[in-house]
C-alpha cells in the first residue's frame, strides 16, 4: 500500500480529470449524460487526493464546503505537521544511526540478534530518509514536486523499507522460538544472518514491485480553477481500480495480519517456555537475560502493531468506501500516518530502556567518553583505562545484559 509506506500523495488525477471535463460541459454534474460508461472509474484505492474522500459529483462543484474545507491548510494545522514530521525524522535519523554505529564499533555486539536489529535499524533509516519528508512536502503543497524518476523511485524504496522492517521482526521472533522453544544451542552463524537478511531484502523488492511499475507521472489541467498541477499516482492495468484493492488488501495480509499472528504465536510459546523452566543455579542469569531480551522483542513488536493499527484501520474502511466522504478524511489520514511513522523511532528508545548494554553505549555517545573496546561475555563494558583500574584492585562499570 503505498500510503503505508509513508508515501501520501492527496491529488488523485482521476478525480481532477473528472473535474477538468465537466467542468468544460454545460450540463450539471449531476445529469447522466455527462458520464460515460466507458470511461474508468476513479480509484478510490490509494487516497493519492484528500478530494477523494468527495464523490464525484461534489467534485465537480469547486465552490461546494467539502471540496474547499481542507483542515490541513490552516497555518497552526501546518506548523504543527511541520513539528510533528521534523521530530519524527530526527529522532529516527539519530536513534537508529547510534543503533548501527554500536553494532558496528564493538565486536561483541555482533550477534545473530543484533544483526537482525541492525537491518531494522537501517530500513527504518530510509523511512526516516526516503519517505517522510517527501510525505510532509506533499502533504502541505498537494502537488509532486520531485519529477518523473522519483515518482517511481520513492514509493518503491518507501514499500521496500516498511516490507523489510516486518520481515525482519518476524525473522527474529522465527529465530528466538527455533533457539529457545526447540532447545536450539547452535545459533545460526553470521554468515546465515547474513544470508537471510539478503533473503528479506529480495522478497520484499518483490512485493514492492507493482509499486514501482504501475505508476505515472503527468500534468493535469483544471480549466475550471486555472490551475495545472503535477500528479504523481498509481497507473494499473485496464484503467480500473480492482487491481489497486487486490493488491492493497494482499499487503494488509501480507505486511500486518499473517506477520503479526506468526509472530505472536512465536513469542507466546517463547514466554510460556521461559516462565515454565526451571534450570539450575549456574544456568538461571543465563534464562534471565532470555527473558529480558525477549520482553524487550516483544515489545518492539507490540509498539510496531499498536502504531500502525490505526492506520491500517483507517486504509480499510477508505477501501470499503466508508470514511471517503468525511471532509476531514485528509487530516486524520495524516494524523493517523505520524501514528504510524512513530514506530520508526520507537525501538532505539526501547533499546535504552531495556538493555543495559545499548543504555550505556548510548549515553557514552552523548558524553563523549572513552569508547570501550568490547565487551566482555558476562556483559561489562570495559576500557583500557577501566582494565587497568581492575588489574589495581579496583572494580568500574557494573554487568550489563547482553543480547
Amino acid at each position: 500500500m503505498t500510503h503505508a509506506f509513508g508515501f501520501v500523495p492527496f491529488f488523485h488525477p482521476e478525480y481532477r480529470a473528472d473535474l477538468a471535463r465537466v467542468s468544460v460541459t454545460t450540463m450539471g454534474p449531476s445529469d447522466p449524460s455527462n458520464s460515460s460508461s466507458e470511461e474508468p472509474a476513479p480509484s478510490k484505492r490509494y487516497p493519492t487526493g484528500w478530494h477523494q474522500g468527495i464523490p464525484s459529483n461534489e467534485v465537480t462543484d469547486v465552490h461546494k464546503p467539502g471540496f474547499v474545507s481542507d483542515f490541513t491548510k490552516h497555518v497552526g494545522v501546518q506548523v504543527a505537521l511541520i513539528a510533528a514530521y521534523s521530530l519524527i525524522i530526527l529522532l529516527g535519523l539519530v536513534g537508529n544511526s547510534l543503533v548501527i554505529h554500536m553494532i558496528v564499533r564493538y565486536r561483541n555486539m555482533r550477534t545473530v540478534t543484533n544483526f537482525f536489529i541492525a537491518n531494522l535499524a537501517l530500513a527504518d533509516l530510509m523511512v526516516d530518509s526516503l519517505c517522510l519528508p517527501f510525505t510532509l512536502v506533499y502533504t502541505l503543497l498537494d502537488e509532486w514536486k520531485f519529477g518523473a524518476v522519483l515518482c517511481h523511485l520513492v514509493p518503491y524504496a518507501q514499500a521496500l523499507s516498511v516490507h523489510v522492517s516486518v520481515l525482519t521482526l518476524t525473522v527474529i521472533a522465527l529465530e528466538r522460538h527455533r533457539c529457545i522453544v526447540f532447545h536450539m544451542g547452535q545459533r545460526l552463524s553470521r554468515r546465515a544472518s547474513f544470508g537471510i537478511i539478503a533473503v528479506t531484502w529480495a522478497a520484499a523488492a518483490v512485493l514492492a514491485g507493482p509499486l514501482a511499475i504501475f505508476r505515472e507521472y503527468r500534468h493535469v489541467e483544471i480549466p475550471a480553477i486555472n490551475l495545472r498541477i503535477a500528479v504523481c499516482s498509481e497507473k494499473w492495468p485496464h484503467a480500473t481500480n480492482r487491481d489497486g484493492v487486490i493488491y492493497s488488501l494482499s499487503m494488509l495480509l501480507l505486511q500486518y495480519v499473517l506477520p503479526l499472528g506468526v509472530i505472536s504465536y512465536a513469542y507466546a510459546r517463547i514466554w510460556v517456555k521461559l516462565k515454565n523452566h526451571v534450570s539450575p543455579c549456574n544456568r538461571g542469569d543465563s534464562i534471565h537475560r532470555r527473558r529480558k531480551t525477549t520482553k524487550m522483542l516483544a515489545l518492539v513488536v507490540v509498539v510496531f502493531a499498536v502504531c500502525w493499527l490505526p492506520f491500517h484501520a483507517f486504509q480499510l474502511a477508505s477501501d470499503l468506501d466508508l470514511v471517503l466522504k468525511l471532509k476531514e478524511y485528509k487530516l486524520l489520514y495524516t494524523l493517523f500516518h505520524i501514528v504510524a511513522m512513530c514506530s520508526t523511532f520507537a525501538n532505539p528508545l526501547l533499546y535504552g530502556w531495556m538493555n543495559k548494554n545499548y543504555r550505556n553505549g548510548f549515553l557514552m555517545f552523548f558524553r563523549c567518553e572513552h569508547k570501550p573496546d568490547t565487551i566482555h561475555p558476562e556483559g561489562s563494558f570495559r576500557t583500557r583505562s577501566q582494565r587497568t583500574l581492575t588489574l589495581n584492585g579496583q572494580t568500574t562499570g557494573h554487568p550489563l545484559t547482553a543480547v
